[in-house]
């Protein structure tokens, strides 16, 4: 009886329906719905999800998802994660106008002819076709022009992959990949990485070392200042000491006077 039960929960998974989706915000109404998460969840079917046309960020990630039809009536949609799933045609999605933040990662893409579609979108300023944290990727991702070609088909975008393209620090971030890229490129030789027995500090052990100089106005100039801290102190304890004096002195003389009888 539980195993048929759990089965009718996971059919009802494989499709979004109204029922799932008040379930999971707490909504009464699809319109309300501004975030949603179904993550790997099974889903193959996005159903009724275009009627919640108030939808700001979706999460639909770890999914078996092909068919993005149901997804062109979003206008309001600035974050989309759709990756990990089985998705070959991003077209419907021209139809999400407020689009910013797109991931695809994890995919079937497999040429950058099906991006084309996304051009009209103006606000589009982050795309993810490959994420090697979690090793997702796209077949179009192979191509040796890959990144080069999105760049020139988005111009406006600001990260690609993860990877600041524009903006503050993204040329910091590009300087320390070219130098990354270099020490990689000659750490290794076919394959393995060379050892190099022989490697020695850039700089003497002693480099960072403070040292004094040997001229003597300097010298003097060390001991004159060291004088003048040394009676600074003095002049603070002293001032320290008569302070705490006349606070205990005020302190006697506002005692009420008190009288034997």
């Amino acid at each position: 009886m539980e195993s048929k039960r759990e089965k009718d929960q996971d059919a009802e998974c494989e499709r979004i329906t109204a029922v799932l989706l008040k379930s999971r915000t707490g909504e009464f109404e699809l319109e309300s719905i501004l975030f949603l998460k179904l993550r790997g969840l099974g889903i193959h079917d996005l159903g009724c999800i275009g009627e919640c046309m108030n939808l700001e960020r979706l999460d639909l990630s770890g999914n078996n998802i092909t068919n993005l039809a149901s997804l062109t009536s979003l206008r309001l949609l600035s974050v989309l994660n759709l990756s990990a799933n089985r998705i070959s045609n991003v077209e419907p999605l021209r139809g999400c106008e407020n689009l910013q933040n797109l991931n695809i990662a994890g995919n079937i893409i497999s040429s950058t002819d099906n991006l084309h579609c996304l051009v009209t979108l103006r606000k589009l300023e982050n795309i993810r076709l490959k994420d090697n944290t979690y090793n997702y990727s796209n077949p179009v991702c192979r191509n040796a022009s890959y990144r080069a070609t999105v760049l020139e088909m988005f111009p406006n975008i600001k990260v690609l992959d993860g990877e600041r393209v524009v903006g503050r620090g993204s040329d910091l971030y590009q300087l320390c990949k070219d130098i990354d890229d270099t020490i990689k490129a000659g750490s290794y030789k076919n394959g393995q990485l060379v050892e190099h027995p022989d490697c020695k500090p850039w700089v003497e052990d002693s480099y960072w070392e403070i040292k004094r100089s040997n001229n003597a106005i300097i010298e003097e100039a060390y001991k004159q200042f060291n004088d003048v801290l040394h009676e600074c102190r003095l002049l603070n304890n002293r001032a320290t000491h008569v302070i705490s004096q006349t606070e205990r002195s005020m302190s006697l003389k506002k005692q009420p006077k008190q009288y034997a009888l």
